[in-house]
């Protein structure tokens, strides 16, 4: 399925508009004032951005809050009223229906939960984290890129999930090169390990995954908690296990779908490459 000049340059357009709601969520986001962004008319805007991203602007504007709110609660500096009013809910009563919707949990339970990932792994209070160490076989995917801010990546899962179709994929993957704080350095990739011939596309590139050992941890629960326990792993449960990160890239391997389960019941092995802490 190659991508045609066309829509190419619809989907950079659209890119411009995410990229503005990302960069100032609490705007008030006229329709008017995207459309004019994506140079498009505002009659037609709508339905070009729904077939693009796969959902509605309100969606991607309540999806960007919401992400702003569970770094918030994470930070743990406000009250659940505040974070409520600073992303733009009028209520604490609204503001924990719709988190609930995102997460599967309230804000409070969500904060509570954050506080134990960071500070054990998400393991209970005094227990070391449940890691596992496995060892995984090389690996070819096809991976397609991610362009723009990390919030966007349910859009590039999405555009692979489509130009899969109706193909069989034994396994979904998101693929971690460097670190996101480096902007410059980091990539990310939206991956499937095929059962099948893939479709030819320009934009889908063949990735080799390493063998290699890793320290496997089962996230429980919505993909908003993925850094929390990432950066929990690395700064709580590496300095004293023994090893150290291995030159491979971290690996995200989705057990489930959102479109299959609801956010509590999803479940990711988070995978950290690592070898012997003396090895050379």
């Amino acid at each position: 399925m190659n991508i045609s000049r066309a829509e190419q340059d619809y989907r950079a357009r659209v890119a411009r508009v995410v990229e503005a709601i990302v960069a100032d969520p609490m705007a008030a986001h006229r329709l008017e004032t995207l459309a004019r962004l994506a140079h498009f008319s505002p009659f037609h805007f709508h339905r070009v951005y729904r077939s693009v991203t796969g959902e509605t602007v309100a969606a991607t504007v309540r999806r960007v809050r919401l992400a702003r709110a569970t770094c918030l609660l994470q930070e743990g500096c406000q009250s659940i009223t505040q974070v409520a009013l600073d992303t733009g809910y009028d209520s604490p009563q609204a503001f924990t229906r719709a988190f609930g919707q995102f997460t599967g949990q309230s804000p409070r339970a969500f904060q509570q939960q954050m506080h134990r990932t960071i500070l054990h792994g998400g393991a209970p209070e005094g227990a070391a984290p449940a890691v596992q160490i496995v060892e995984r076989a090389a690996q070819q995917v096809m991976a397609l890129r991610h362009r723009g801010p990390l919030s966007t990546i349910p859009h590039t899962q999405r555009r692979l999930r489509l130009h899969a179709g109706s193909r069989a994929v034994s396994d979904w993957l998101g693929i971690s090169c460097g670190d996101p704080q480096d902007e410059a350095g980091f990539a990310y990739y939206a991956a499937a390990v095929p059962a099948g011939p893939w479709p030819c596309d320009v934009e889908i590139d063949t990735l080799d995954i390493p063998a290699g050992r890793y320290a496997l941890h089962c996230l429980a629960g919505p993909y908003a908690r993925i850094n929390a326990a990432m950066n929990a792993l690395y700064e709580r449960w590496l300095p004293t296990s023994g090893y150290e990160p291995d030159d491979r890239p971290t690996l995200e391997h989705y057990l489930n779908s959102p479109r299959d389960a609801a956010p509590a019941a999803l479940r990711t092995h988070l995978l950290i490459p690592i070898r012997a802490a003396d090895a050379p």
